[in-house]
């Protein structure tokens, strides 16, 4: 199912680049249709192919985990409700506030999986890219929205935080679990655990440290 999404969103911006009007597609304000929170999140800036690519990579590196879990139908159907989720809160922001404005991109839905990955497995290690340093999957998001302050208006952050909401109450009973008592017991045991740890490490250190200062032994 990734792969099929993969596809159609490539295929969705192929078309673009011919004299395909999609501008009733996307997300309009003051002409908004009902169809618009679907339609949206299959396009992407035809100017620029790394709005696509960046979109895509993030659903293939934390998609295809997800669906090997859940099965193609249940992936398919979270993907979409966040989606369109994400396409309707555009929508509503963009009425309160005022003024014309279009939104496209499949980034509320893959939001809405990189929060969902991030509740299943919140302890395995993720290599980011941009900035090359190692993060534990459930500070994904947060990060990622803290990044996103310094890119500009162009950048949706109502629709990606529709589709973190979305998988958020889509996934809430692994929310409770998470956020549950013996959780959090647990987590800060395991932190406390943790600093004893390097504690003794320190104090190893420092005993080798002095050993080598003390000069070689002669035989």
């Amino acid at each position: 199912m990734v792969q099929n999404i993969m596809i159609a969103c490539g295929v969705a911006w192929i078309l673009q680049l011919t004299a395909l009007n999609y501008g009733p597609l996307m997300v309009n304000h003051p002409r908004f249709a009902l169809w618009q929170p679907f339609t949206y999140m299959w396009l992407h800036d035809p100017n620029s192919i790394f709005h696509l690519l960046s979109n895509m990579l993030g659903l293939y590196m934390f998609g295809g985990a997800l669906e090997r879990v859940w099965g193609s139908q249940r992936f398919l159907r979270f993907y979409l409700v966040c989606g369109v989720f994400a396409g309707f809160l555009i929508a509503a922001w963009d009425w309160i506030t005022g003024g014309p404005s279009s939104t496209l991109g499949a980034s509320g839905a893959v939001y809405g999986v990189l929060m969902a990955y991030g509740l299943t497995w919140p302890n395995r290690t993720i290599m980011l890219l941009f900035p090359p340093i190692p993060l534990r999957a459930i500070y994904l998001i947060p990060l990622l929205f803290l990044l996103q302050l310094g890119m500009g208006d162009r950048v949706s952050h109502v629709g990606h935080l529709g589709g973190v909401i979305a998988a958020l109450f889509l996934m809430r009973q692994d929310v409770g679990r998470f956020l549950s008592l013996d959780t959090l017991r647990y987590r800060w045991h395991r932190y406390r655990m943790r600093g004893r740890l390097r504690a003794v490490r320190r104090d190893e250190w420092g005993r080798r440290r002095d050993d080598d200062q003390d000069g070689p032994t002669l035989h």
